[in-house]
């Protein structure tokens, strides 16, 4: 850092020379911005010198969710069909006729669980995972992901896509298999998994206190 020859009291002139991360004496990072030549340091940038006020560390989320909208899916075939999910409580998934909303419930009836047909689908750039789609099956109304804690819908298409990219991608879930229990991740979301709670709608989570495993049944 260099400084030029003037300064005010209230207006400095200190200016860099080069494009750099402003830090404080301890090494705190304080400021995320770069500057750009010559480009005078505001009151603000001076304070948190002063005061050590470091700024919430910027997280690639934006980033990532933009390389994930790129990625193209290509349907294969349909690799089960009315199957039933049922939670580590053994409650089962049903349609909640006053919200629409998928619904995890314990249920007497088994005739009310919702059944689902799983699409298989293929990337070229994610050869290591397992996309699918959850379709309810004989109608059209797909699973789609939303954000944390939020219900998940369910997104009518007018057939089954071909294609699946852009903002269509909330329809991708990885599917992975342990043993008896199964996990549905977002491709949109990929922190976030398909999730239960007792008697409660189905929504996407990162994990406890929710449920993100399921047996099919």
């Amino acid at each position: 850092m260099s400084r030029s020859t003037s300064e005010t009291s209230k207006t400095s002139k200190l200016t860099f020379k080069e494009s750099l991360v402003l830090v404080s004496a301890n090494g705190k990072t304080l400021k995320k911005r770069r500057l750009s030549f010559n480009q005078p340091i505001s009151d603000d940038d001076l304070e948190a010198i002063a005061y050590d006020l470091e700024e919430e560390p910027i997280k690639p989320r934006s980033a990532s969710r933009l390389l994930q909208s790129n990625v193209s899916y290509t349907y294969k075939r349909i690799i089960q069909k009315e199957f039933a999910l049922n939670d580590p409580l053994h409650q089962s998934i049903i349609q909640d006729p006053t919200s629409q909303y998928l619904k995890a419930t314990s249920l007497t009836d088994q005739d009310q669980e919702v059944k689902f047909d799983m699409g298989a689908y293929i990337s070229t750039t994610e050869d290591s995972k397992f996309p699918v789609t959850l379709r309810i099956s004989k109608t059209h109304l797909f699973v789609s992901a939303q954000e944390e804690d939020e219900p998940v819908l369910l997104k009518e298409m007018p057939e089954t896509p071909k294609t699946i990219t852009g903002s269509d991608t909330n329809l991708i879930f990885f599917w992975e298999s342990h043993s008896d229990m199964n996990y549905f991740t977002s491709a949109a979301h990929p922190e976030l998994l398909i999730a239960t709670k007792e008697d409660s709608v189905v929504h996407m989570a990162r994990g406890l206190p929710s449920m993100t495993e399921f047996q099919i049944s």
